[in-house]
């Protein structure tokens, strides 16, 4: 039984039809729909602010209203308390939001009969350099500009594998590996598999291929003497600086959000509409 809706807005798209929607039909329900500071003066409605702990604590679905960036931050929130996430996709298509506007009536009447399943994405932790950090896509170390290039060696299960130089090198779980990782050049990876990708962006070194990882083995990065000073980014957003000597382990966190799926639509499906994959080449 949902009790309390939560929202989590894009910071600039026009979220007003979806939010009228969404309040109308928890009012019929009886739910409290809650936002976080600052966005709630910006559905029209008096809908009450709280943190955004209290968010998670509270709430027992959480819908995110933008693109696959409002949905991440979702995502994050939701984690403490496994707080079922719905994404609407109000921009371009997303791989992550379940449902266009258009939809969005539909999927609400389908919550209600619980006709929906929730499917589990594995979140990122990286701890060193005195923080720790949770992600959901992907933690990359990033050259600054002016700087040298990033020249970090891969440890596997304790033991030096790989040396990169690069401008960055990209730590992806398989719900990332369609992101920076992609544009990098590496694979497609599918969201029920478990495991890290690694993967080099514009590499400076002989070796230039991603790598992919098991959940069970432990992935340690190091930034080498020789590297400039890098950035360290989660999920797009810049979370610190890491320079020579420094070490970041990285862990799978398995089923770190819970993100509602109404059958309609598969992972290959979006991403062949997203990706505008038209199928093989035609023979001659």
């Amino acid at each position: 039984m949902i009790n309390a809706v939560g929202l989590v807005l894009h910071p600039a798209r026009d979220c007003t039809p979806a939010i009228d929607l969404i309040c109308s039909w928890a009012n019929r329900k009886g739910a409290t729909v809650l936002g976080l500071p600052g966005e709630g003066g910006r559905t029209g409605r008096p809908i009450p602010e709280v943190s955004q702990e209290e968010l998670a604590e509270r709430t027992d679905l959480i819908v995110s209203l933008g693109g696959d960036g409002t949905m991440l931050r979702a995502m994050r929130l939701s984690s403490t308390k496994q707080v079922p996430v719905l994404g609407v996709n109000l921009g371009k298509l997303g791989f992550l939001a379940e449902v266009d506007p258009p939809d969005l009536a539909d999927a609400l009447v389908a919550i209600d009969a619980h006709e929906f399943t929730t499917e589990p994405r594995s979140g990122l932790s990286a701890s060193g350099g005195g923080r720790q950090t949770l992600a959901f896509n992907d933690v990359a170390m990033m050259r600054i500009p002016g700087h040298p290039v990033c020249v970090v060696q891969v440890h596997v299960e304790g033991h030096p594998f790989v040396r990169y130089g690069a401008d960055a090198v990209i730590v992806a779980t398989p719900t990332g590996s369609t992101a920076y990782s992609f544009s990098a050049g590496g694979p497609i990876v599918s969201p029920n598999a478990s495991g890290l990708l690694v993967t080099p962006v514009a590499p400076h070194s002989a070796f230039n291929r991603a790598l992919f990882l098991s959940t069970g083995e432990k992935l340690t990065l190091e930034i080498l003497p020789g590297s400039g000073e890098v950035g360290m980014e989660a999920d797009g957003q810049l979370t610190g600086y890491l320079r020579p000597g420094d070490v970041l382990d990285l862990t799978v966190v398995d089923s770190a959000a819970q993100v509602v799926r109404l059958g309609r639509t598969t992972f290959y499906q979006r991403a062949q509409r997203r990706l505008r994959l038209t199928g093989s080449v035609d023979a001659d």
